[in-house]
């Protein structure tokens, strides 16, 4: 025997266990909901590992989970003989929290035992759940294929630290003990444990036993026949046939919501999910689900996405993430395939015909999903957008074969609602389009606020024109795979020409071949005073109440581009915009009539930053700007 070892908690394992006590004390008969699903997955993990190795088996190859209670010592025990841990797998699984990016987690907890308790739902407890009931908990355990002798001992109370010592255990698998706080000790009472167990467990594909105790016998007597003593025995309290093999017509919504929490370890009930059995040329199940809130790591690139891949419901893997593109990397659930072999492994399912043929399908039925939710509840699919929006927006420019599809369950904001709220579809937007309108028109901007109050879309909104309002920072990588829709293009309205072809009539058409012609002269006066800091100069019937603006030429990056791609560390140099005055706005019909020269470059530098300013949200010197601007106020007071 090795003597005792104590270990601390890594610094988040004692923000968890505090907070957990803490907020989950309202649902606290989820501990044996985590423990029953983590000893179930040890089974399944032994289950595929002896596909290969038989003798981990060591003859036992009956898979449970057992539990039972004591009542006088207040304890619950929980015991599998699935996969077991070693010393150093004990260490590791129940002394640190192996997922990337949960100490920028911890930073985002608020201090509230409300908000803090669903953040806390989604990231997910498991084994630590324990100590929301008790206030010490053992484990026992002995990993399959080692010796008797190589067993461990991990104790704690759930505060700093906890002890770790070499033991000996005749049976493989994990024993954890659960030694109840004084308030909790209803707990060890076999009627409340069977209904939890019957609550959440009927689902796992193990079974899950409870022990029956015997009955004495009982001697004749006139009127009875005699009855013989009968021995106690393990039952199974659960159906104990995997869930997603059943008919649909047998499964209740409780039975998948349950599933759902099972294999996505999320607290609340999911947003909707889809079961289906396929034969023909390809035979598989899946099961789908779409959550009803994002997991707390979506935008960690380190963070394992996919389904859970069983072979003959045999399971063989978590995380496949082969069968699930990134941009749907949200949907949790399984797929059980008749057609792959059972020793799969991630490198033969990346190139395997099988794989791709149930990625595309599986791909189908959640976008299939998510259509279906659009149009039959608005209010619902709008909650979806808020939580995954953003990610589904990456879709068309990975899944191009979907490009179409994806398009129509995009939503964006509009001049049409007048509200920031993304509720707009591009179907909507193409309903509503004027007579003659051969273009979606958008605008890609910082800021809702910007976009919305941008001078692009002055004569757009005279018109009566509607301009999807983009503001968000995907939203210039999606337009540049996004180019049209429904054999509409989609037009950016901060582009060289607005291009409204039949949406202006010949006086409109005539009056500005007019304006053009009789501004030549300004437009000469300030290229010659601007110089290289711009690539042309122009007159513009885009702007009614803003003096100018400025635009990029065809080909040239968007501002929103440039950003994008200088916030990814590239080096890009700034193109020239092209300026665009309105001749009919009195500060431009001013700089016409000004014949100081240099009053004219200062005035001309002044539109040209003041366009610069309200296009880009900043400026690269913006003292000078505020110098300038001081120096004309000045003047103008004298």
């Amino acid at each position: 025997m090795s003597q005792q070892e104590t270990h601390g908690f890594q610094t988040e394992v004692k923000q968890l266990l505090h907070l957990m006590i803490h907020s989950l004390y309202s649902n606290k008969e989820i501990f044996l909901r985590e423990l029953v699903s983590n000893a179930a997955d040890a089974a399944d993990k032994l289950r595929y590992e002896a596909l290969t190795n038989d003798n981990l088996y060591e003859g036992d190859g009956e898979l449970r989970v057992r539990i039972s209670a004591d009542k006088e010592k207040g304890t619950v025990t929980i015991e599998d003989n699935g996969i077991g841990m070693t010393r150093d797998g004990v260490i590791e699984h129940l002394g640190t929290i192996a997922k990337s990016g949960t100490a920028d987690f911890f930073k985002k907890l608020s201090g509230d035992e409300s908000k803090d308790s669903q953040l806390i739902g989604q990231f997910g407890v498991g084994f630590y759940s324990s100590f929301i009931v008790a206030d010490r908990v053992t484990v026992r355990t002995r990993a399959a294929g080692h010796s008797a002798d190589e067993a461990v001992l991990w104790e704690s109370a759930g505060e700093g630290d906890f002890t770790v010592e070499t033991i000996s255990k005749q049976t493989r698998g994990t024993e954890i003990t659960l030694h109840l706080r004084d308030d909790e000790k209803e707990f060890a009472d076999d009627y409340r444990l069977r209904s939890i167990i019957t609550k959440y467990s009927d689902h796992i594909s193990v079974p899950v036993e409870m022990f029956e105790a015997g009955t004495p016998a009982v001697e004749a007597t006139e009127d009875t026949e005699a009855v013989a003593a009968t021995e106690g025995s393990w039952k199974p309290m659960n159906k104990a046939t995997a869930l997603w093999t059943r008919n649909k017509s047998d499964v209740s919504d409780e039975e998948y919501q349950e599933f759902y929490k099972h294999i996505s370890h999320d607290f609340t009930d999911p947003l909707l999910w889809s079961h289906n059995r396929v034969e023909g040329k390809q035979e598989y199940t899946s099961l789908l689900y779409i959550p009803a809130k994002a997991p707390w790591d979506m935008w960690n690139r380190d963070r394992k996405h996919g389904l859970k891949l069983f072979v003959q419901r045999v399971f063989v893997m978590d995380d496949a993430e082969q069968f699930m593109p990134s941009y749907l990397r949200f949907v949790q659930g399984l797929i059980d395939s008749n057609d792959l072999p059972l020793n799969v492994s991630r490198e033969i399912l990346q190139d395997n015909k099988v794989t791709t043929a149930l990625r595309t399908a599986v791909t189908k039925r959640v976008l299939g999903m998510l259509e279906k939710l659009a149009k039959n509840d608005a209010e619902k699919y709008q909650s979806f957008w808020t939580e995954f929006g953003q990610v589904l927006k990456e879709g068309p420019a990975e899944d191009f074969a979907n490009k179409e599809r994806i398009a129509g369950l995009l939503r964006f904001a509009s001049t049409h609602t007048g509200e920031a709220t993304p509720n707009v579809s591009l179907a909507d937007y193409i309903e509503r389009m004027q007579e003659g309108q051969s273009k979606i028109y958008y605008i890609v901007a910082d800021s809702h606020e910007a976009a919305a109050n941008s001078p692009h879309l002055e004569l757009l909104r005279k018109k009566g024109i509607e301009v999807l309002l983009m503001s968000e920072r995907i939203d210039e990588w999606l337009i540049n795979h996004l180019t049209e829709f429904d054999g509409k293009k989609l037009h950016s309205v901060t582009r060289g020409d607005l291009e409204l072809g039949e949406l202006e009539d010949d006086d409109e058409k005539e009056a500005q071949e007019k304006l053009q012609t009789e501004s030549e002269g300004l437009v000469k006066r300030v290229k010659d005073s601007l110089g290289d800091k711009v690539s042309e100069v122009k007159v513009t019937t885009r702007l009614t109440d803003t003096p100018a603006c400025v635009v990029a030429g065809e080909g040239e990056m968007s501002t929103q581009m440039i950003k994008l791609m200088q916030a990814a560390g590239q080096d890009v140099p700034e193109p020239k915009p092209t300026f665009e005055l309105n001749p009919e706005h009195p500060l431009v019909a001013r700089l016409n009539d000004e014949q100081d020269e240099q009053q004219f470059a200062q005035w001309s530098e002044l539109l040209l930053q003041q366009a610069l300013l309200s296009e880009k949200g900043s400026l690269a010197d913006p003292s000078a700007f505020i110098k300038l601007m001081n120096q004309m106020l000045l003047a103008s007071v004298k």
